[in-house]
């Protein structure tokens, strides 16, 4: 296949210059006063670990039921055949399960750190991977702090998996799947301004049922996902070390130390990427 040079170089240019004013590509900023972010409240102190959840999110997006049960003291992760998972930790207060998933965050470094906007935030608040944009760079694997995007290495046409808040749901005014499924009720949406009023409700009203905090308030600069709890969360297997700012804040600066190569090399990729896309739909016009 050959690669229109043209179109090539003024890609390339254009990032690279993008690049080195110290642009974050990929980072949609939401119009701010429009839409509210839509998020979801999971009250970890109601959730029984009946993985009704996930088997309603599998069935909506296609993937294979769950087969493997919760167990205390088991790790299950996310996968690229299971966007959520339910786990079920010893605590200081007994066991608790806490559900996994991707976090939705306000700024996420997953959107910031792809080159083509295939990872993106939308203004409606959840982050979605859009499959026609993606370049296969798996950046955004690498840069989210809660390790959620997983790539499907044994597929022929691989894909990034992740949870995206059943999002086509909440364009129709849905409420995500996963939500509906629950009988606890350990799962709740709405506006991101809503549930963080709800959580508050809930801690003030009963405080001895919960720690006192709202993980994702402000956890890696403000989430769409948060989390209530009977026990700090550091019991639960969250990672104490992720900051409140936002990780793209860390990319402040960054072009600044750097060897060239770094910046130079996600520009090759992007210019054949968009070259290669150029050429192809020329091709298929053709036959």
């Amino acid at each position: 296949m050959n690669i229109n040079r043209r179109i090539f170089f003024k890609t390339a240019g254009v990032i690279g210059v993008s690049l080195a004013v110290g642009s974050t590509l990929g980072a949609a900023s939401p119009e701010s006063g429009e839409i509210e972010f839509r998020g979801i409240l999971y009250d970890s102190s109601r959730c029984v670990g009946c993985q009704e959840c996930e088997k309603a999110c599998a069935a909506a997006h296609e993937l294979p039921e769950p087969q493997d049960e919760v167990k205390a003291g088991v790790l299950r992760k996310t996968s690229e055949t299971q966007r959520c998972v339910v786990n079920n930790y010893n605590t200081s207060k007994g066991e608790v399960f806490i559900r996994k998933q991707c976090m939705h965050c306000n700024e996420p470094a997953c959107a910031a750190a792809c080159l083509t906007q295939a990872m993106y935030k939308t203004k409606e608040g959840p982050v979605i991977w859009r499959e026609e944009k993606c370049m296969g760079c798996r950046y955004c694997m690498v840069s989210c702090p809660f390790d959620v995007p997983k790539f499907e290495y044994h597929s022929a046409n691989p894909k990034i998996q992740k949870c995206d808040m059943c999002y086509e749901r909440i364009l129709k005014g849905d409420k995500p799947t996963c939500v509906n499924a629950c009988p606890g009720e350990a799962l709740v949406s709405g506006t991101r301004r809503e549930l963080i009023a709800e959580a508050r409700k809930r801690i003030a009203e009963t405080p001895k049922a919960y720690t006192d905090q709202i993980y994702g308030e402000s956890t890696a600069g403000g989430t769409g996902y948060l989390y209530l709890s009977p026990v700090p969360f550091n019991e639960l297997g969250f990672n104490p070390k992720i900051q409140n700012s936002s990780y793209p804040e860390l990319s402040k600066g960054f072009l600044y130390s750097v060897p060239s190569v770094f910046v130079l090399l996600p520009t090759l990729l992007l210019g054949i990427h968009e070259a290669t896309k150029n050429n192809q739909s020329k091709n298929e016009e053709n036959d």
